[in-house]
């Protein structure tokens, strides 16, 4: 637009420049509150969930995967003995998430011994025609959506978003001093900028931080 601007006034078409008074829209910054460590401990170790849902909401913790990663994960994409598994990132590569004890122990028994198909499965039978893909042949039931995940997670937390686990996990590894090569292959980010949407230290920590360099702290 600048370009044509000057090209007119060239013209003596125009004398002012009209651009002059446009101001460039800030870009709101995106502060979607991460979860502190109790609330984390408190949901993951909660009675009364279904183990598709503990299993799913720890693998996202766990991993700081997308959603629609573990979502799209197929069983024989596990390495369940070395606790990780190929996933399809965000733009086509193919990349590898890993995760801890608490995932490990609950996928084989979510699995009961299926070796193919989708690892997270609807409640019941798909009732119309879908990619063999997105079914398990043993018992005809479809991959779970995210539109059904996140209304089961947000109708059990109150509100909370299946994002947030994945903002948390980020914030939470940064606040443990992982560094940023290990924050982007954590993530699967491509980018410093993006990450730092993301791993956002909370004031608690950045509290804690600042009393651990305070000389005067030290000695007391």
């Amino acid at each position: 637009m600048a370009s044509a601007v000057g090209w007119w006034r060239d013209q003596g078409w125009i004398v002012e420049d009209p651009l002059r008074r446009l101001k460039r829209r800030p870009v709101e910054a995106d502060r979607t509150r991460s979860l502190d460590r109790g609330e984390v401990a408190e949901l993951l170790g909660r009675e009364g969930i279904a183990l598709r849902e503990r299993t799913l909401w720890r693998l996202l913790y766990e991993s700081a995967a997308r959603s629609s990663e573990v979502l799209g994960l197929d069983v024989d994409e596990l390495d369940l003995r070395n606790r990780r598994a190929r996933v399809r990132r965000k733009g086509g590569a193919v990349d590898v998430i890993v995760w801890r004890t608490g995932t490990a122990r609950l996928l084989p028994r979510l699995l009961d011994g299926r070796r193919t198909g989708p690892v997270f499965l609807t409640d019941r039978r798909a009732r119309v025609e879908l990619p063999p893909a997105d079914v398990d042949a043993g018992s005809g039931k479809a991959r779970l959506s995210y539109r059904r995940a996140a209304e089961l997670f947000e109708a059990a937390t109150g509100g909370w978003t299946l994002h947030q686990l994945r903002r948390s996990a980020l914030t939470h590894a940064a606040e443990d001093g992982a560094n940023t090569s290990t924050l982007l292959a954590y993530s699967g980010h491509t980018s410093v900028a993006s990450l730092a949407r993301y791993a956002r230290v909370s004031g608690e920590a950045l509290a804690r931080w600042q009393s651990g360099r305070d000389p005067a702290a030290r000695r007391r």
